[in-house]
């Protein structure tokens, strides 16, 4: 993936997301989501991601990664596309970042299926969040977003059954939610929120605030 001529500005905030060719799936089994989600880690680094194989590090969340180059503030991932909410360290690079990421991940998945070419449609996209509302609103969008495998129709809808999709949502390992309900899990080390306003002090206020944003029926 090419790195975008645009420009981000530090300590902005930026919805990144990217599906597909064709809406085709990225993500086929749990290996797949794994290692797509250690990368968020491993490439968020002036390091080079590819040290830890060469060292045989056992885990890429034992990458000594010093600067950062963005901070990561919630996550999801789809079967055919991704989410993440970000910010530009001060010296970091969304772009950089984003193209290891995704270069990173194309050739694992490459590799695994014996394919070659390009997996993503084009270049990720990038919204700016100017707004402390819609910021707000991003962490309950990008966090219910895995509640259409088993609804599809839930955002148009709203949801019948609220203990069903919180079920779900627990059981869900492929987002940050579990992060903001403060399980303990190696991928904690991914997110670091301290550069996003704290709009939940508690896991029972994130799940007020996340739940509100969205027209819940109840049964």
């Amino acid at each position: 993936m090419s790195i975008r001529k645009k420009a981000f500005v530090s300590e902005e905030y930026y919805h990144i997301y990217n599906r597909g060719n064709s809406k085709q799936k990225i993500f086929h089994d749990k290996e797949d989501h794994y290692r797509f989600i250690s990368l968020l880690y491993a490439c968020n680094s002036e390091n080079n991601f590819r040290i830890y194989a060469l060292n045989k590090i056992e885990s890429p969340y034992d990458f000594k990664r010093d600067l950062e180059l963005v901070s990561i503030g919630a996550y999801c991932l789809m079967p055919n596309h991704f989410h993440i909410l970000i910010t530009q360290t001060e010296k970091g690079d969304i772009s950089k970042f984003m193209q290891k990421l995704s270069t990173a991940y194309v050739m694992y998945y490459n590799k695994k299926y014996k394919r070659t070419g390009g997996l993503f449609e084009g270049k990720f996209k990038a919204e700016h969040v100017d707004e402390d509302r819609y910021l707000k609103y991003l962490f309950s969008y990008i966090h219910l977003n895995s509640i259409k495998l088993i609804d599809k129709d839930w955002k148009e809808k709203g949801i019948h059954n609220k203990r069903r999709a919180i079920d779900f949502l627990n059981k869900y390992q492929y987002s940050s939610f579990l992060d903001f309900l403060g399980i303990s899990r190696i991928q904690n080390k991914i997110l670091n929120t301290v550069t996003f306003p704290n709009y939940f002090p508690t896991k029972e206020i994130f799940l007020k605030e996340v739940f509100e944003w969205f027209n819940f029926k109840s049964d």
